[in-house]
């Protein structure tokens, strides 16, 4: 367990991914409302649990459920590799709990947790504009490539974040 102010992350397990996917649906549809101006939508498995199932239970990623006050309000998952350049592969946070500063806080987390990182890097839709200010604004990542450049729903913003050397 990694607590930081009231944030706390846990270890997931299987009995937390029913309601870790009612939470992911809810972020996936909000940010598909905002910036698709459709109803619902998110990657393959985000509404019936089996993206949890597969991305944070059976993956190999270390895999976390985000607290507060012993409430599950998200879930955030990375990959940690021998070469450390890891990958954060999704975090989300319920749509009543963003805009507070929690994502930020979280972040700040991860490179506490896994200080000898030398590289991360993630990808979000190009759609979603509140992710490139997350990630570019606050928690220091570059775009590095785009894939599938002016397609609505298929562009990809590959993202790196060159961590500070602590010698």
């Amino acid at each position: 367990m990694n607590e930081h102010n009231q944030l706390i992350l846990e270890k997931i397990s299987e009995a937390d991914v029913s309601e870790m996917t009612s939470i992911m649906k809810k972020a996936f549809d909000e940010d598909t409302r905002r910036h698709l101006g459709k109803e619902c939508g998110g990657p393959p498995g985000y509404d019936n649990g089996d993206f949890i199932r597969k991305w944070y239970l059976n993956s190999g990623a270390r895999s976390f459920k985000i607290l507060i006050n012993g409430k599950i309000i998200g879930g955030l998952n990375v990959f940690i590799n021998n070469n450390q350049e890891n990958h954060l592969g999704n975090i989300f946070i319920d749509p009543l709990y963003e805009d507070n500063g929690y994502g930020t806080l979280l972040w700040k987390m991860v490179e506490q947790m896994y200080p000898d990182t030398v590289k991360w890097d993630t990808d979000t839709p190009g759609f979603s504009k509140r992710n490139h200010n997350f990630y570019i604004n606050k928690c220091g990542f570059k775009v590095v490539k785009i894939e599938n450049p002016k397609d609505k729903y298929e562009e990809n913003y590959i993202l790196e974040k060159e961590m500070i050397c602590k010698k």
